[in-house]
Formats: structure tokens, sequence, C-alpha cells
């Protein structure tokens, strides 16, 4: 009798443990999301989207990035591990290796296959370049490897590193519109995926074409339906809506879909089978879906953060979430789960937009970055000693300059000299000045907190505030500037108290947030600070 007492309690105590978190984790990431458009198009928003998630749960609007570069994986990472490029390894979206004398991308694994046939290059992926663990590796060993993980995204990158080492799948969006994973998720496709793929559900936003949601004057936030600084989706015909998507399909293919609101909409109808067939959040064990939003970035990119484009597509997001939220409602139930909405990075302003209002900055394309400083060393040195120019860093030829019998010391500090000269150049930090570090200097610790020795270059630029490297339409985002690292945080549903806070928060208190709310361990390169304002007692 007392051995069946004593089974009792602990089977009590297991299921009491499990009903201390929720049946179910929805990380959600906007990618080049600012947080200033929760600003300006809250009036066009319904009450049910963005709205719910903030009057009902808590706003952190001080949200910031603390390092560069600010870009599309380093920041996937980041959210999930809790800590820096400098720690989890991520220092871009691709880099360059000095060891190959080529750029690698942040997922590349060769010892991978794909699982989809004729997909083999853009399925050879896996999180075998993360170098910390992330909030949903440490929740999967929590629950003993019996919580699902599951990442999901248009952009293999999205998908991959949210969800871990340890996660049960990933699936990412090929050029073709099918859903694939690697063989470092499991031998097969699962049947609901490649049934989701062979129903083509992307054909029926193509074949419907991208007209205004709301009537053209509710865009007043916005510039002209047709102004010089957008790009193009159809290279033939200006800027301006409506779009005839089943023209452009035919010229280049399911692309299309990732630079329209719909390829948002296609990825919210593979989460919620994934949460059907998968059953997520169907018993006390708690599961973990992430989840990227990349076709805000892709509009973003082309058309920039003054278009009709991209508030379209923001209003359009709006209303897929309040979808979104109300499966969850009704599948997984209201008090079962916990959301959280982010940004990988923010996004700034178009240059010559900037400059034809008459702000004295401009774009600079990487190709001339490159040819300078090459022939800087050309003229100074003899020889070109520059490798590579990429992600703000300058790699030098090392054994080049060992051969030359020059001092690598005061090579990099002549190049640091020249660069300094430039217009668009602000500061310029060498590895020596990056690793001595300087409590006096804002910008070194973001470029401290974002640098690998092992795998960064020898010199970094940070360029002046305003100037972006080849863009003349669109717009892009990677420095310490505000308008690129201020994102949005919104936490909703479970235990998640009502709120706001324009405290200055850092996106690496996120996954230590998590991990304290799940009461499992912190991810192991996770600077742990968390945002207490979550755990304030109703």
């Amino acid at each position: 009798m007392r051995k069946i007492v004593l089974f009792l309690v602990c089977v009590f105590s297991i299921s009491s443990q499990a009903q201390q978190r929720p049946k179910l984790v929805v990380g959600i990431v906007v990618d080049q999301m600012k947080m200033e458009y929760l600003y300006r198009f809250s009036d066009d928003f319904s009450t049910n989207g963005f709205k719910r998630l903030m009057d009902k749960g808590f706003t952190f609007y001080n949200m910031n990035y603390n390092y560069v570069p600010t870009f599309t994986a380093p920041g996937h990472a980041s959210i999930y591990t809790g800590t820096t490029p400098a720690v989890h390894g991520i220092i871009g979206n691709d880099w360059y290796i000095r060891s190959a004398g080529k750029n690698m991308y942040c997922t590349d694994d060769a010892s991978v296959k794909t699982l989809v046939e004729g997909t083999e290059k853009e399925g050879a992926m896996s999180p075998k370049n993360l170098l910390s663990t992330t909030i949903t590796d440490e929740l999967r060993m929590a629950t003993n490897f019996n919580g699902k993980v599951i990442g999901l995204s248009i952009k293999d990158r999205g998908a991959i590193l949210p969800a871990g080492h340890f996660a049960n799948w990933a699936f990412w969006c090929t050029k073709s519109g099918a859903f694939i994973s690697s063989s470092f998720y499991g031998d097969k496709m699962p049947d609901w995926v490649t049934q989701f793929n062979n129903e083509k559900n992307y054909m029926k936003y193509i074949q419907k074409g991208w007209s205004l949601l709301k009537p053209i004057d509710t865009y007043n936030e916005s510039l002209p339906d047709n102004n010089p600084y957008e790009g193009r989706l159809d290279k033939s015909l200006p800027p301006v809506f409506p779009y005839d998507l089943n023209k452009i399909y035919k010229e280049t293919g399911m692309e299309i879909l990732k630079s329209t609101p719909f390829g948002n909409d296609f990825l919210a109808e593979l989460a919620m089978r994934a949460i059907d067939k998968e059953e997520l959040g169907k018993d006390n064990i708690t599961d973990f879906l992430a989840v990227s939003f990349s076709s805000t970035d892709y509009v973003g990119h082309t058309f920039g953060p003054r278009s009709m484009e991209i508030q379209d597509t923001y209003l359009r997001l709006d209303l897929t979430i309040a979808a979104f939220l109300d499966y969850l409602d009704k599948t997984v139930g209201k008090d079962n789960y916990l959301v959280f909405l982010t940004a990988d990075h923010a996004v700034a302003e178009n240059p010559i937009y900037l400059k034809d209002h008459k702000y004295n900055v401009t774009n600079i394309p990487s190709k001339d970055i490159f040819a300078s400083l090459s022939k800087f060393s050309t003229d100074t040195f003899g020889v070109n000693l520059v490798l590579n120019y990429s992600n703000f860093n300058v790699y030098l030829d090392r054994d080049v300059i060992k051969q030359k019998g020059l001092e690598l010391a005061r090579v990099k500090q002549s190049f640091k000299d020249f660069l300094m000269t430039q217009v668009y150049v602000k500061r310029v930090y060498t590895q020596e000045d990056i690793l001595a570090g300087s409590a006096q200097d804002y910008y070194l610790s973001f470029i401290f907190k974002g640098y690998d020795p092992k795998q960064s270059g020898d010199l970094v630029i940070l360029e002046g505030a305003g100037y972006l490297e080849s863009i003349e339409t669109g717009t892009t985002h990677g420095t310490p500037n505000s308008y690129d690292t201020n994102v949005p945080l919104l936490f909703y549903g479970w235990h998640v108290p009502q709120g706001e806070s324009n405290k200055k928060e850092y996106i690496t208190e996120i996954a230590p947030t998590l991990s304290k709310m799940l009461k499992i361990t912190t991810p192991n390169g996770s600077e742990s600070q968390v945002l207490e304002e979550l755990f304030v007692k109703k």
C-alpha cells in the first residue's frame, strides 16, 4: 500500500509540474519589422491581430538589438539562444572563411542531404554552425525529448536556427514552392507535408493577384504608389497596384510569392497544418512551434519602409495573425498557449529619399568599397592585400603580408587611416581594438558582441548613420543605429500579465525569460538577464 501511495504522489507531482507550463509555446519572428510600424499603421489594424496581442498581453516598446551586424541569421540565433554572434557563432547570413577562400552560408552542411528530390542544394542545411543551445533545445531536454519542437519559415535560416539542434523538424520553402527538410531531422518527409506540397496552395494567391486590401486613401501613412524609391516586382512595369502575379509567375516562377504578403499567408497555412497533424499542444508536455514570417523582409527590401506595399503587407499580416490566434484558441485553448512576437532586425530609410529631403547621405556600392580598398593597397604596398569585404568586415591576406615582410599591425593601421578619410565611414576598428574593448565607446560594444576572432575580419567598418551599401531603391539593414535595432516584443497568453514598458531592453533577454517562465535550464550561452515585468504576480 505504501508503494502505491508513493507512486501516486510521484505521478501527481509530475502531472502538477507539467501543468506549470503551457501546452504550446509559439515564437513568431517578423522579418524586418520596425517598432514604428505598430505606431504608424495602428489606426488601420483590426482589433484581433496586433492589437489583441498588445491590449491583452505585454508590450515592450523599447526592445533593441545590442550587436552588429543586424541581419536575419544572427537575429534569429540571438532571439533563441539569448546571446550574441560573438558567442553563438552566426556572424552573418553568410561570411568569408579564410581557410576555404570563399563565403559560407549560415546553415550550410555538406554532411546532410535533402529529403525532397531535385532540391539538393536547397536542402543540404542544418544548425551545425550554431555554437550555442537554444530555448527550444533546452525545452526538448527538459521534457526528456517528449515535447515536440518544429521550426517553419519561407527562409531556411528562419526555420533552422530557431528550431535548434534537437528539433523534431524544420521546414523551409524552395524556389519551386515546396517545403523541404534535410536528413539532419529524419529519413523521410512527413506525409502531411508531402500532401501540403502536392496541394500547391500558393497558386490561389498567384491567380488572385495583389491589390490593395483597403481603399487607397487608407494608405495616407505611405508615399504615393508610384515613387522613385521603390523597386519593381514586374521589371517591365512601374511599381503600382494592382500586380498581375500570374503574369510574373509565368516569367519567374513561385519566387514571386515571397515578395508579396501572401508568402506569410502561405506559411500560416502550413503552421496550422503542423499544429493539427503533429498534435502540438494536445497533452500536458509542452511543445514549441517557431514561425518566422519572411515576406515582410522581401517586400521591405524591394519597396522600402515608406511604400504602400509595405503598409498593405502589414495590414494583411495583422489579419493573418488574428486568424492564427483564433485557430490556437480553438485547437489548444485560450489559457493553454504562450505567444511571443518580435523581429530579427528593423530597417533603414532609403538613403536617396533622405538625400532628396536634404539629409546629406547617399548609397555606397559595396563593389566600390572593395575597389577603393584594393587600389589603396596596390598603391601603398605594391600588391592587393584585400581578400574579401563583406558584412562591414575587411579580410586581409595575412600570408602575403608575412611573405612581403610587412608588419600586420602597421598594415591594419594604414587601412584604418585610409578608411577614415572616406565620407561614409564613421569609425574603423582593428581586431585588436575590438578585443581590447572600451566602456567609453558606445559603438564598439555593438561590434564586440558581434565579433568572432576565429571567423570575423581584420578590420570592421562602422558607416555613418543613414548611409547604406548598394541601395538605390528599396532598403536594407545591418547597422547599430536605432533604425536597425529597435524592434517590437509582444508577449501574450499563458501567465502573461497585461501591461507595457518603455524601459530599454535587449533581444538577448527573450530566451532566458522564457526559460524562467517554463522553469527549464537557460541556453548555455545566454547572458541570463530576464524581462522582470513578466514575473509580476497577478
